[in-house]
């Protein structure tokens, strides 16, 4: 008599077979995409003084727009939270945003330059601590306002209709009497 199918085992082994598929195609793809990141690491290492201008100047645009973005936002959400005040100030609230996004952007493409000066010398502590640095500044800045704001969370997006969170009225009912 022969054995009866048994459907678990065959859900098993289709699932080990399945995810030894996926192992050998996550090896078959990574393998060349590492090898053709190898062989560009080279090519930028062999003309690094080229690469260091672009570099910087990508470490620059990065710098405009990632805190163009951050102030951006900020500069909405004080409009949003405290429009008298904003109304007064605009012009000067405007022009500090500019020029602390330009002194952030300027400083974080000069330090990427200088960080990338000597190969013998990569991977360059200050690159690593200014490319952290500028990435991680956007996001530090934008939950500080959101949690000024109270609003939560890490990335700005607009809240639904009806969900956005009105100022606080504190003491409100103690200025009627």
């Amino acid at each position: 008599m022969p054995a009866a199918h048994k459907p678990a085992a065959a859900a098993t082994n289709q699932r080990s077979r399945r995810f030894r598929e996926y192992v050998l195609l996550t090896l078959g793809v990574l393998t060349p995409i590492g090898i053709l990141a190898v062989n560009a690491s080279a090519f930028v290492m062999v003309h690094l003084d080229a690469f260091r201008i672009v570099i910087a100047g990508c470490a620059l645009l990065s710098g405009l727009v990632l805190n163009g973005l951050t102030a951006w936002w900020l500069l909405r959400l004080a409009s949003l939270h405290a429009p008298p005040l904003f109304r007064e100030y605009r012009m000067w609230v405007i022009w500090a945003a500019v020029i602390i996004l330009l002194l952030t952007a300027a400083g974080g493409g000069y330090l990427t330059y200088l960080g990338l000066r000597d190969p013998r010398r990569l991977p360059d502590s200050l690159s690593m601590v200014v490319a952290a640095f500028m990435l991680l500044l956007p996001f530090a800045v934008t939950f500080a306002g959101r949690r000024m704001a109270g609003i939560g969370g890490i990335i700005p997006v607009d809240e639904p209709a009806g969900k956005e969170k009105s100022p606080s009225h504190r003491g409100a009912l103690h200025r009627r009497a």
